[in-house]
């Protein structure tokens, strides 16, 4: 080969380089580096989610500006795990970034509010899953897990004492089983020392301190009378009598809009019939707030044994020492119900 001959080749191949560089070059910055996100947005990844239908949501909520550009760019970064869960995608973000926050599973978290004053698992079930990916009737299922309520400490009956109303952060693609698992902890972690030295003031069990505050919770809706009628139970315990607690009634009625009890619902047979039983119910009536969960805890010591409704209706109550007292102010109740035409 002459001189001439080896030089053109040698050109050629250097000039072949630079382009296949600068292809090169210009693919990656198409592919991996150009903006492919036109606006800030949440997108929410079903767990089994495939391929397409990270493109078809992502679609939907318009924030791509190339899906070409995702697609090729997701397949040159081998993007073929898809990973469930809530996804915050930034106005101008890269399509490389993009693709990498997916693929990692590098979503962001929810927040979990559990009200109080729930007053079964079904509801709760409901409430939660319109937080999380889980459906209510999977959520309901594991709530109701005999094998995974027991694990955990609980009964059937007692299971709600499990959930302390407050806003959690959680995966959005969280598990019923890890909500579980996750509200044990928090509950654990309620019970901190200081709560546990009280309890020991009681005498009563965790479970039944939630007991006693889901009644109280019922009763009223005025925190700083909740410690008085948490009072008024525990003098009822101690003296081991009847709780005579009307939202047991409704409870066990499954009515929460009665608005007056009459003698025929004393007679339901139920383990949630404080007229008839001397012990606590065998669970929570409600998700009972913190604040009743605290007044239970710090119940007021006094010497009374009765209330009733006050007569104005302001939602506070009467408070009695004895049966006679409280007849009193009982019928002053009544009449006022019927006054207004209030008959059940």
């Amino acid at each position: 080969m002459t001189f001439r001959k080896c030089n053109t080749f040698v050109t050629i191949v250097v000039v072949a380089f630079i382009y296949m560089l600068f292809v090169g070059l210009v693919t990656i910055y198409k592919y991996f580096i150009s903006v492919n996100v036109v606006k800030t947005a949440y997108v929410f990844i079903h767990t089994g989610s495939s391929f397409e239908d990270v493109v078809r949501i992502l679609r939907d909520e318009k924030v791509l500006k190339d899906e070409q550009l995702f697609i090729t760019g997701a397949k040159h970064a081998d993007y073929t795990t898809i990973r469930s869960g809530k996804y915050r995608l930034v106005k101008g973000m890269r399509n490389r970034e993009l693709i990498r926050v997916l693929a990692s599973g590098q979503q962001v978290p929810v927040n979990l509010t559990i009200a109080g004053n729930i007053r079964s698992v079904e509801k709760l079930a409901s409430i939660i899953s319109r937080q999380i990916e889980a459906d209510s009737a999977v959520l309901s299922s594991a709530f109701n897990g005999r094998r995974t309520i027991e694990k955990l400490g609980f009964t059937a009956d007692n299971v709600l004492s499990l959930f302390i109303p407050n806003t959690y952060e959680v995966y959005w693609n969280i598990s019923a089983d890890g909500v579980m698992k996750r509200m044990k902890r928090e509950y654990d972690r309620f019970w901190n020392e200081k709560r546990m030295g009280k309890l020991k003031d009681t005498g009563l069990s965790r479970e039944e301190v939630i007991v006693m505050a889901s009644i109280v919770n019922e009763e009223t809706s005025k925190t700083d009378e909740m410690p008085k009628i948490a009072g008024v139970y525990m003098n009822r315990v101690n003296k081991k009598m009847k709780l005579d607690a009307d939202p047991t009634l409704k409870f066990a009625m499954g009515d929460f809009t009665l608005k007056r009890i009459l003698d025929i619902h004393k007679e339901i047979n139920s383990p949630y019939n404080t007229y008839k039983n001397t012990d606590l119910p065998p669970g929570p009536i409600c998700v009972p707030s913190i604040a009743a969960i605290d007044a239970v805890l710090g119940y007021e010591k006094h010497d009374y044994y009765y209330f009733c409704a006050k007569a104005d209706f302001s939602g506070y109550h009467a408070f009695s020492k004895t049966l006679a007292q409280h007849n009193q102010y009982a019928n002053d109740y009544h009449n006022a119900l019927n006054k207004l035409k209030i008959y059940r």
